[in-house]
């Protein structure tokens, strides 16, 4: 799933795209990885691990936003690819995580 979002990164406009790629390695769980890009270019974040849930993935973007100055504007999210309906419910439920204040 990918989802973009305008914002800025330290007071210059840009477009961020986060991939989220949920794997279902197991037949009990589904696993997440995420990249963040900023136009064409991965920003690496703090981990790059495959995290046992969404919500970590989203806070740990959280955190990278937070300590790079880099803000989203909600109301400018745009899915950008096909979906799995499984993970687009989990991810509007848990992308509070995203704009925490």
């Amino acid at each position: 799933m990918v989802v973009q979002y305008r914002g800025k990164q330290n007071g210059i406009p840009t477009t961020f795209t986060i991939r989220i790629i949920g794997n279902n390695l197991s037949k009990s769980s589904s696993n997440y990885q995420l990249h963040l890009l900023v136009g064409d270019k991965q920003i690496p974040t703090f981990t790059t691990l495959i995290h046992q849930s969404l919500s970590n993935c989203l806070k740990e973007i959280y955190l990278f936003r937070k300590h790079n100055k880099i803000s989203f504007e909600a109301s400018s999210e745009k899915i950008i690819s096909e979906y799995v309906p499984y993970d687009l419910v989990l991810y509007n439920y848990q992308k509070n995580f995203l704009f925490m204040a």
